[in-house]
């Protein structure tokens, strides 16, 4: 789950990741998501929706929030993220969300047999690939003979909610519209809707939303803070003068000296 991208709780929409893991607390409306967009599946069971899913092997490992984390009766595991930002690592956001949630699976000293079958399910508001498409199913096959799968179980979806072609079914169809920002009178967004305000009704929420935002926004400053410094420090190794680092990094002395003794010891 990236960072939440600076709009107050008044102005999200179901596009932000948090508002959608929230109403996604509501496993009927979970699961007739996930049948729009697999509709080969026949989902007779879900369990209740494990959201904004922690996963962290260990302290080394970069740590995952996901959005949307459940289980089907069949075991068949489900990621969904709602992606409103195209960050340009999405494909290989998908491989190491795949293998994460491949450790949380198997135990120690269990076959390889029994990983679930899993989706990792992208619902993105652009067109990541630029082909126009609203639906984007990757499996992994043979090179050589298209024909042959690997069978390994896993499959990565994106969704594309800026697309005019007819390439989805009516029903997938109307909810991207609706991400979009189309007007449809289809019964399932109707409900997700009304949900949507229910959501925005609630005073814990939007507590832990506006945290979430202030915590964003002093995360950007220290990294815009870091980054200054950065820059001071590589000016003062290039020779620039203390006046000329004030005047083009909007900074004081005592900065440009503490950046100074940070370029002795800092490569």
């Amino acid at each position: 789950m990236p960072g939440i991208k600076g709009k107050s709780w008044e102005e999200i929409g179901l596009s932000n990741d948090f508002l959608f893991g929230k109403v996604m607390r509501n496993p009927k409306l979970c699961k007739e998501l996930l049948e729009r967009i697999l509709p080969e599946l026949k989902i007779e069971y879900m369990e209740y929706p494990e959201l904004q899913k922690p996963i962290k092997e260990d302290v080394d490992a970069r740590s995952v929030r996901l959005d949307v984390y459940v289980r089907d009766g069949e075991g068949t595991v489900y990621n969904i993220e709602m992606q409103a930002v195209d960050t340009k690592e999405l494909p290989k956001r998908s491989r190491y969300y795949q293998g994460m949630i491949d450790l949380q699976l198997l135990d120690k000293n269990q076959s390889y047999k029994e990983l679930n079958r899993s989706f990792v399910i992208f619902i993105c508001m652009q067109d990541i690939f630029g082909r126009g498409r609203h639906k984007y199913t990757f499996e992994n096959i043979c090179k050589e003979d298209r024909e042959l799968l690997l069978k390994d179980e896993t499959t990565k979806i994106f969704l594309n909610a800026d697309s005019s072609m007819e390439d989805v079914s009516r029903e997938l169809k109307a909810f991207l519209d609706y991400l979009a920002g189309k007007e449809t009178d289809d019964r399932y967004v109707l409900e997700l809707e009304e949900a949507v305000k229910n959501a925005k009704k609630n005073r814990e929420w939007r507590h832990e939303y506006m945290t979430l935002l202030m915590r964003d926004q002093e995360n950007q400053e220290i990294g815009k803070e870091m980054e200054r410094r950065k820059i001071i420090r590589k000016m003062l190794r290039q020779g620039f003068s203390n006046e000329q680092i004030m005047m083009l990094c909007d900074t004081t002395e005592s900065e440009i000296e503490s950046c100074r003794k940070e370029a002795s010891t800092i490569p």
